[in-house]
């Protein structure tokens, strides 16, 4: 079983990743596999929570109250442990700007709020998909 690092503050929308996660059909998409997530309600959160990895995929939102989204994926990408790891923002911060900040700061896609869950369900699988 593979874990998935949610970082969210809101419990709706941590809710919502997490059953698209944990669903049949997403770990049937990836040849049977199974996935846990491991929900951060704040990017402080996830900075306590990352040392508990691996995780093979991390989703985040940008907007949150102490340490935003943008500084989680700079963190990150500088981790030896984490660097590789594909990253995925969760965003209403979606203009053309905000997208281009996150993919250069090292996040490998962006899904702008709201999201269709099939939206979400393709982006996540993709990711995925490219690791092994």
């Amino acid at each position: 079983m593979r874990r998935v690092l949610v970082v969210e503050d809101s419990a709706s929308t941590r809710a919502l990743v997490k059953a698209i996660i944990e669903s049949e059909s997403f770990g049937d998409a990836l040849g049977g596999e199974t996935f846990a997530v491991v929900e951060a309600s704040s990017g402080f959160d996830a900075m306590r929570l990352l040392p508990r990895g691996p995780y093979a995929l991390i989703i985040t939102d940008i907007n949150m109250g102490d340490i935003n989204g943008l500084e989680l994926i700079a963190f990150v990408r500088k981790s030896d442990r984490h660097r590789d790891t594909p990253l995925v923002i969760i965003s209403t911060q979606s203009t053309d700007r905000d997208i281009e900040r996150g993919l250069a700061l090292g996040a490998n896609a962006f899904v702008a709020k709201p999201f269709a869950s099939e939206v979400l369900r393709k982006a996540l699988i993709g990711q995925l998909a490219h690791v092994g």
